[in-house]
């Protein structure tokens, strides 16, 4: 491992979850540097005064980075590089790394990265318990959970990683064991200039890896590795040989690996294609990681693992009306996914409600499948009269200003069989602290009827 240069004059850019890791981290190690952060009271302010002398500390304004010589910066994933006084810094040599940078100059044992526009918390938890059952000791965080400073510790046989794209601009050297890139569609629009920044940024997950994983239905998540570099693929299709697919015969639907019939799809307990990708994806990288993939421990967590809260999460079923919670689905590649995963075509029995924060996203792509799939749509929120405006013009659509009003209407319209998602295919923070807080609000909506 290369430890971090003691000889740097360092400081962490912004406090938030991420940023208090690095400083709680720092501290352990014996280093000195300085906390900045552009909020007069950011909400980890006293816990930092803990690890950092008040006279090291400074808020209020980046600005003053540029007065303290500095040569290396830990930069919060929150924190664009292309803030004008990170880019000076950069442009004159400054060092611009972030957690997982550092978690990599320590990490003593195996780590498995795991990143994608969409599904790479659920991957990352199932891939963690999986390792588990199979009598590894694995630890889980990242961008979910824990940070993944705070992972650190002896006796570990696996890290699994989940990483942002944020988190992946500012590492650079990551060389995982195990690197996976689960799929790419437009996500944080307003941060990227396009789609195939936002991919490259991805694609740093693969960087020095020793073995990948990938999309083969996605060509954005194809690797560019040396030759000799183990590659496994998974698809919803009929995989070729060495590929994780799904095979149909008059039985049903098989999780294979190649012709070998793993599990059957009614004995998996996530539903949808969608997440019979991501049980394919997770069972890859199981067999890159030298566990066997077909096992009665690993058999058992595919029966019972439901998911995680709010993502394409069953709130009840009331009049054989069912209510699906994806308040996760931020993006547009999130909600189609739970649209493809969860309708069927023709059919027309899904009532939509989407809606929220674009992040300059476009919503054009959801019109085809909604109009096969849906036979509603509900809008609310900011980028509501952006997304009715991507849609087709015989879409039935209604606009309401809150959630109370669309559940309300909902209960009004739907009919026996049909299922109502939230899945708005943007953010939250128009109307909401988080993902978390719309999702729990709809769910008590939803137990009120």
């Amino acid at each position: 491992m290369s430890l971090i240069g003691s000889d740097r004059v360092k400081a962490v850019v912004g406090l938030g979850a991420t940023g208090l890791s690095c400083v709680r981290f720092l501290a352990s190690k014996g280093m000195d540097f300085y906390v900045v952060d552009s909020r007069d009271n950011p909400p980890g302010l006293e816990e930092a005064k803990k690890y950092c002398p008040e006279a090291r500390i400074f808020t209020g304004d980046l600005s003053v980075l540029e007065t303290l010589g500095l040569t290396e910066l830990f930069v919060s994933p929150g924190i664009a590089l292309s803030t004008p006084v990170l880019a000076r810094m950069a442009q004159s040599g400054v060092i611009m790394r972030g957690d997982i940078d550092l978690f990599c100059d320590y990490a003593d044992a195996p780590f498995v990265a795991i990143t994608g526009s969409n599904a790479k918390s659920t991957v990352t938890t199932l891939v963690a318990l999986l390792l588990q059952a199979s009598g590894k000791s694995a630890k889980a965080g990242g961008n979910l959970g824990l940070p993944a400073l705070d992972l650190l510790s002896p006796d570990t046989d696996f890290y699994v990683l989940e990483l942002s794209s944020f988190q992946l601009e500012t590492t650079h050297a990551l060389q995982a064991d195990l690197a996976c890139l689960l799929n790419v569609s437009e996500d944080h629009m307003d941060r990227y200039k396009d789609l195939y920044e936002y991919q490259r940024v991805k694609q740093k997950v693969y960087r020095g890896c020793k073995a990948a994983v990938c999309n083969k239905q996605d060509i954005l998540t194809a690797p560019l590795l040396p030759e000799g570099v183990p590659v496994r693929a998974f698809t919803t299709k009929s995989p070729d040989l060495k590929e994780y697919g799904i095979l149909k015969d008059g039985d049903g639907s098989w999780l294979c690996r190649g012709v070998e019939r793993l599990y059957h799809t009614s004995d998996i307990a996530l539903k949808g294609a969608h997440n019979h990708a991501n049980v394919l994806a997770a069972l890859a990288m199981l067999e890159l990681l030298g566990v066997p993939v077909k096992s009665a421990a690993v058999a058992k967590v595919l029966s019972e693992f439901c998911g995680l809260a709010h993502r394409c999460e069953t709130v009840r079923t009331l009049g054989d009306v069912t209510y699906i919670n994806d308040s996760k689905g931020t993006n547009v590649g999130a909600t189609l996914a739970a649209l493809q995963g969860l309708g069927v075509p023709g059919k027309q029995n899904m009532l939509l409600i989407a809606g929220g924060e674009g992040k300059g996203a476009d919503f054009r792509s959801l019109s085809k499948p909604i109009k096969e799939l849906v036979r509603t749509v509900y809008l609310f929120g900011k980028d509501a009269q952006s997304i009715a405006s991507a849609l087709s013009s015989d879409t039935i659509v209604k606009r309401y200003a809150t959630l109370d009003e669309i559940v309300a209407c909902v209960d009004q319209d739907s009919q026996a069989g049909d299922i109502v998602l939230l899945s708005p295919a943007c953010a939250s923070l128009d109307m909401y602290v988080n993902y978390e807080a719309r999702g729990e609000h709809f769910i008590r909506l939803v137990n009120a009827l």
